[in-house]
């Protein structure tokens, strides 16, 4: 095992032990490609999404957010040809059965497991397709959506007629999509059951490159935003052989994992493709009304889609981190120290307050008050008295708290405040507690 797989393993067990994220189903062996988040894992997930939510749809005026059912009709899946080509290409070893897709093996005749033969190859369709209501047949046939944008297409309509927007416009949307993976693998990266932070930004035709740009760059202020280094992020111009078919440019945005760089996020010109199969498979018109120009046309698409999964995992292999600090061992080696380097934008918890001793009823109610203070103007503030104060350090180090303030004798007896440790560097303040709050707050709001 190199060291890149190393740090994946270690991401993966510290994610289980700091109750980030845990097996799907796991008291029952598991179920490959589905992963449960626990209290840590929902909390970093949710501050990426609100603050995805926050850049591109609560500080603009043009755009509506939407949240458009999982189980849609099946004609939905026929018209933007996902029930007859969402495949993979599925090939099957003879001996031990074990199946892979053919475009991600060394070797298209042998098997990576076992090293025998691998029978021909056939076309897996992804979608898990289910039934509705109680009668079974071809009617009542429906899918699990393998994306959310085309809840946003079918939902054009709708928006026109409510909400009256002028061109350009667009719809966003963070939501559950399901794909019946062949070979789910490498953590959060490739699973079943995913979570997809979309928008679909509705253009005049001649001018789709203007906002294909705009997103561009949006989506580079929104990889800072959650603290991603910029070295690790890599621009991939999609060749036209290797698009999607509805797509006439596309820019993928790629991650430099522990197993390589693979995709993170993605922009795609998706032309009018989509607006104009829905038409015509509804027979209803989806065309825009330019009052001002007095011209009729079906807008074009610009998608930025955003993996919050992976987004999570790109963070978390980002900020996973080992130095040697605290007192010696021995005369040669120190103590490893293992922390998250989280932005203080997605950390769980932005400050944790101790006690210095646990058994000091003093201590603990002073703690406990000021405590209450902080959590009134931070509310991701945890309390923790558990263990001695160097575990605490290293456990609040290790979940990616920014911050960790002390209260100790003198803060009772001299009134000189509280001391505040600053995760990455370990260096300690002491820092009044009329200053406090202040204090904190300019620390954890600070920018990249």
């Amino acid at each position: 095992m190199n060291k890149k797989e190393d740090k994946l393993d270690a991401i993966v067990a510290l994610s289980k032990r700091r109750g980030f994220v845990f097996q799907g189903s796991e008291i029952y062996g598991g179920l490959a490609g589905t992963w449960d988040y626990g209290p840590l894992g929902i909390a970093l997930k949710r501050n990426i999404q609100n603050i995805w939510w926050k850049r591109f749809v609560d500080d603009r005026t043009d755009m509506f957010g939407v949240d458009a059912a999982i189980l849609m009709n099946q004609k939905v899946w026929q018209a933007s040809g996902h029930a007859s080509g969402f495949s993979d290409p599925l090939v099957e070893c003879k001996k031990c059965k074990h199946t892979f897709r053919a475009d991600q093996i060394a070797d298209p005749k042998k098997c990576p497991d076992c090293g025998s033969e691998l029978g021909s190859g056939k076309q897996f369709n992804m979608m898990f397709e289910t039934q509705v209501g109680v009668v079974k047949d071809e009617s009542s046939k429906s899918y699990l959506r393998p994306e959310t944008a085309q809840g946003m297409f079918v939902n054009f309509k709708n928006i026109i007629d409510t909400q009256h927007p002028k061109l350009p416009f667009g719809m966003a949307q963070v939501g559950k999509a399901f794909r019946n993976e062949i070979a789910p693998r490498d953590f959060l990266f490739r699973a079943r059951e995913f979570e997809q932070m979309e928008i679909e930004y509705f253009v005049n035709p001649k001018e789709w490159e203007k906002s294909f740009e705009y997103f561009r760059e949006q989506m580079k202020g929104f990889m800072k935003d959650v603290g991603l280094t910029d070295s690790k992020v890599y621009e991939l111009e999609v060749l036209e052989a290797d698009r999607a078919h509805y797509s006439k440019r596309t820019i993928d945005f790629e991650y430099e994992f522990p197993f390589g760089k693979k995709e993170l996020y993605g922009l795609a010109y998706r032309g009018d493709f989509d607006l104009k199969q829905h038409s015509d498979f509804s027979k209803v018109d989806l065309s825009y009304y330019d009052e001002e120009k007095k011209e009729r046309f079906i807008p074009h698409c610009i998608e930025p889609s955003f993996g919050l999964d992976r987004t999570v995992l790109a963070i978390l292999c980002d900020a996973y981190t080992e130095d040697e600090m605290g007192s010696e061992k021995d005369s040669e080696e120190k103590e490893k120290r293992v922390f998250l380097k989280l932005h203080p934008s997605v950390a769980p918890f932005k400050v944790a307050v101790f006690p210095l001793l646990r058994n000091k009823p003093e201590l603990i109610k002073k703690a406990e008050e000021i405590f209450k203070t902080i959590k009134k103007e931070i509310p991701a503030t945890v309390f923790d008295d558990n263990g001695n104060i160097g575990k605490r350090y290293r456990r609040q180090d290790e979940i990616g708290t920014p911050l960790c303030v002390t209260i100790d004798f003198e803060t009772i007896e001299k009134g000189t405040g509280v001391t505040v440790r600053d995760r990455d560097s370990g260096k300690q303040e002491r820092i009044g507690e009329v200053e406090l709050i202040q204090y904190l707050l300019k620390k954890i709001n600070r920018t990249n």
